[in-house]
């Protein structure tokens, strides 16, 4: 798996986002037909997998979160304790930041 940002094919939507949440930075990635939207804001990070045709996949969960915990190993997120919600074709995974 790979993940592929097209993060500047989405900036209505990084505006928007940006301009109503708390989000400092905002990033759009894909594997394959999967979405995969980070956020970052002050106090936590947010990472959503969404899929439009089909319920995510652990192995998809998995490969996002082993990628963030390499690309965000800073000490600054608690990895250890991340809150998940699932729902029909998405994933929103919550870190806190320590």
């Amino acid at each position: 798996m790979k993940l592929i940002n097209v993060t500047n094919s989405h900036s209505r939507m990084v505006y928007n986002q940006l301009e109503n949440t708390d989000a400092n930075m905002i990033k759009v990635y894909t594997i394959g037909n999967t979405t995969v939207i980070y956020t970052d804001a002050y106090k936590h990070a947010e990472i959503v997998l969404k899929n439009k045709n089909r319920n995510i996949l652990p192995t998809e969960v998995e490969f996002v979160h082993k990628y963030f915990k390499r690309k965000l190993n800073d000490g600054t997120y608690d990895f250890e304790n991340i809150s998940y919600l699932e729902s029909p074709g998405l994933i929103e995974m919550s870190i806190k930041k320590s």
